[in-house]
């Protein structure tokens, strides 16, 4: 967690109740609730189709839930006024901007929509992105465009910014400019992103939600989920073999000649050793080692049809 991040306050920016949405041919969102605290930078994780974008759609009044209830800023998003409007910053991989003004001419236009504006910061951004603002939208690339998004969200100072995968289809040089440009402001707002580049937002991050099939399967501080999730390395005395039944929180086991790995996902460092000696005995060694949010999210994501059969928890 970034030291310089602003304390979190008690009340949810963002409030999800029993969420549910249904299209034609499958439901996006299933009876989904999630909290978003105040001064968070809040990280929803989850495979293409787990329902993120819809879940932020309906949070902006872009799309309308089938049932259950979301609220941004204390308000219902299907009631949000210029208002709230006003202290919430958007940004979308798909993000439609107006093609024929320059960027010079369209940040000109939203000016006088936020009363907050800083144009001192406005400038700030555009010398920091580089962005030729004479340059009509349309002749921007999509790396430009989207650093143009973030500048206007980032102007008028919101209380909230929303994330809606970012960082698709930037090259690597163009998503650090864009997360040190957001990181240099993150301590004054609630920030909110959805995104496939865990790489770079796993230190930025102070919580993560992990959503999968339009249901939330846990929401937590990112410093308890690296806490709990550890891959452990056991080697025996023996050929090593996969105990049955598996431990419920033991996922992703792999067996090599004397030597058995698996993803520890309720890790206690004082259990540990009994609990290897109860569940295979003839321990030589056992190595922990942390895991970046990447390979917990691929570990997760592999292991949570098998769970979800077993009924058991992640």
């Amino acid at each position: 967690m970034d030291e310089g991040r602003r304390p979190r306050g008690g009340r949810a920016v963002i409030e999800i109740r029993n969420l549910t949405k249904k299209y034609k041919d499958h439901g996006a969102l299933k009876n989904l609730s999630l909290s978003v605290p105040e001064g968070s930078a809040f990280l929803i994780v989850g495979a293409n189709g787990a329902g993120k974008t819809t879940m932020i759609k309906i949070l902006m009044n872009l799309v309308e839930a089938t049932s259950g209830s979301a609220e941004v800023l204390g308000v219902d998003s299907k009631r949000l006024s210029p208002k709230e409007l006003a202290q919430i910053g958007y940004v979308s991989e798909n993000q439609e901007l107006p093609g024929r003004l320059s960027a010079a001419e369209y940040l000109a236009f939203l000016r006088p929509f936020y009363p907050t504006w800083d144009k001192h910061l406005e400038q700030e951004t555009l010398r920091q992105f580089r962005l030729p603002v004479d340059r009509k939208v349309n002749e921007l690339s999509h790396g430009m465009r989207l650093k143009l998004a973030l500048t206007c969200a980032l102007s008028y100072r919101p209380r909230l910014l929303v994330l809606d995968e970012p960082f698709s289809g930037l090259d690597p040089l163009v998503r650090d400019e864009f997360m040190e440009e957001l990181a240099s402001y993150s301590h004054e707002m609630t920030i909110f992103m959805s995104s496939h580049e865990l790489g770079e937002t796993e230190a930025f991050g102070t919580d993560v939600a992990f959503v999968d099939d339009g249901q939330l399967l846990f929401q937590e501080s990112m410093e308890l989920l690296t806490g709990r999730m550890q891959e452990i390395k056991v080697t025996l005395d023996r050929p090593a073999s996969v105990p049955n039944p598996v431990p419920n929180h033991w996922i992703d086991l792999k067996q090599s000649g004397n030597v058995l790995t698996f993803v520890h996902t309720q890790f206690v460092e004082n259990d540990l050793q009994a609990q290897l000696e109860a569940q295979i005995g003839g321990v030589q060694r056992v190595a922990v080692s942390p895991m970046p949010l990447r390979t917990i999210f691929t570990s997760l994501s592999r292991a949570t049809r098998d769970q979800r059969e077993r009924g058991a928890s992640i």
